[in-house]
């Protein structure tokens, strides 16, 4: 298993903490502390982990897979 599949797993499970904002920017921005953050708390690349929380974060606010709007 690679060094980084379990910090890029809870990166992505804190993803889904994140707040979505109102505006793709806000999104983005969002994701990227968390992931960041996430990726520091487990050792891990925080760059990243920004990557994939923006990723992650844009993906399921603009999927309306949460009410990112409120």
């Amino acid at each position: 298993m690679s060094r980084y599949v379990k910090p890029l797993a809870l990166v992505a499970a804190l993803g889904t903490l994140a707040a979505c904002g109102e505006t793709a920017g806000e999104q983005a921005l969002w994701g990227a502390g968390a992931g960041a953050t996430g990726a520091l708390a487990v050792g891990g690349n925080p760059v990243t982990g920004a990557a994939v929380g923006t990723a992650g974060n844009l993906l399921v606010c603009q999927s309306g897979a949460r009410d990112c709007d409120s």
